[in-house]
């Protein structure tokens, strides 16, 4: 069964960094695309950034230029660096594996920006 764990939340002061952690298990993921969405307190979840097998990224528009998704295949892990952050990324992240059949969540971690 694919469980996914994600860790490296918590509090940040405006401006200041984080870098979130999803390792995967009970599958070889080197070839699914993996991804990390956000949910702020009363909306709904939103797609935040995609790498996909080969190494291809895309971002949506809010963090284009702050934040980096990466994968380490090796590891079975997917990092999200999170640079000059702002009170607005504060929500639950959860990243997500997809393959051909099906799609895993995590079960999220909480970042918050507050001063």
């Amino acid at each position: 069964q694919v469980q996914l764990v994600e860790s490296g939340g918590g509090l940040v002061q405006p401006g200041g960094s984080l870098r979130l952690s999803c390792t995967a298990s009970g599958r070889i993921f080197s070839s699914d695309v993996m991804s990390w969405h956000r949910q702020a307190p009363g909306k709904q979840r939103e797609w935040v950034a995609t790498v996909t097998p080969g190494g291809g990224t895309n971002y949506v528009d809010a963090v284009k230029g702050r934040f980096t998704i990466s994968r380490d295949n090796a590891k079975n892990t997917v990092y999200l660096q999170m640079n000059s952050l702002k009170f607005e990324d504060t929500a639950v992240y959860y990243c997500k594996l997809r393959t051909p059949l099906e799609a895993y969540w995590g079960q999220g971690t909480q970042v918050t920006v507050s001063s």
